[in-house]
């Protein structure tokens, strides 16, 4: 997505392009912002360069990592935009160019989904379920009582398929995108040990200087958590989706439980095809550092 020139090419022939790629926290800035922001652009300018007989709609899958951490809840999409880290400051820029095409005339949706689990998808979660199948304790951050949502990548597609089929400028928009039952961190999380059956349980650690740790171990590379996830991590997030049930006629099917418990029986099933791998995607796990030494005291 950064060679402008295979985008181009790959575009033809396309009618819907649904962008979803990104360099995520754990990479260089550099890279966060050549790929997130230019890469889209590239994506952006071929869609619009194959004119009326090519591209109909390209669907932007953006991130509620651009709120920041925000004061109030739920969120809505007009909310202010205040990104947290390089990442999140990506996102917002990339929007910003999605919001010029929509200008020139481009249809573009914008979708900031909540974090989406599913089969196939590991990163920090990953490191959730080791723990969990270990019948480790969970620590969680203050006292579980926030509410955190969260959303089946099935619903996230089904969403992409329905815009992929509108025509309407209407849907020229952002759209927030995330369960619809949840509950707090302590009754979701705590759910899934319960589904483990072994052992696993969850464990209250006060928030202030387990954020200071952190900090200190993200700084020297020892920590795979980056800021937006643990500052996030003992308060409320969750996203008003009125917009996108009114626009698309939609419905989640999964509440938090559900889908924490589907993509942990999904790491179950598949533990020894992926036990072993890491890296920076949220396809394989991430590396867990210093997390790793904790682990073998709880």
């Amino acid at each position: 997505m950064r060679d402008g020139e295979k985008i181009a090419h790959i575009v033809k022939g396309v009618d819907v392009v649904i962008h979803a790629a990104a360099a995520l926290p754990l990479c260089k800035e550099n890279e966060i912002i050549s790929t997130n922001l230019e890469g889209t652009r590239n994506i952006l300018k071929a869609s619009f360069d194959s004119g009326d007989s090519g591209v109909k709609r390209v669907i932007y899958i953006s991130s509620t990592a651009v709120y920041g951490i925000p004061k109030k809840h739920p969120i809505i999409e007009d909310d202010p935009l205040i990104g947290v880290g390089p990442y999140g400051k990506s996102k917002i820029a990339a929007e910003e160019v999605c919001r010029e095409y929509i200008e020139k005339g481009l249809n573009v949706t914008i979708i900031r989904p909540k974090t989406f689990l599913g089969p196939g998808r590991l990163g920090v979660f990953q490191i959730l379920y080791d723990w969990v199948k270990s019948g480790k304790r969970i620590p969680i951050f203050g006292n579980g009582n926030n509410r955190y949502q969260l959303l089946a990548v099935e619903d996230l597609t089904e969403a992409i398929y329905r815009f992929a089929l509108s025509e309407s400028r209407e849907t020229n928009s952002a759209f927030n995108i995330g369960a619809e039952v949840f509950g707090t961190v302590k009754e979701d999380v705590g759910a899934l040990c319960h589904y483990a059956n072994n052992g696993s349980r969850l464990f209250s650690f006060p928030a202030a200087p387990i954020k200071m740790v952190l900090r200190l171990l993200e700084s020297l590379n020892l920590s795979p958590l980056y800021k937006w996830v643990y500052e996030t991590a003992d308060k409320d997030s969750f996203v008003s989706i009125d917009k996108i049930k009114r626009a698309i006629n939609y419905q989640p099917k999964f509440s938090n439980v559900q889908t924490l418990i589907n993509s942990y029986q999904w790491y179950l099933d598949n533990y020894k095809d992926i036990e072993g791998r890491s890296g920076v995607t949220h396809r394989v796990a991430w590396k867990q550092g210093a997390l790793a030494v904790a682990k073998r005291f709880m």
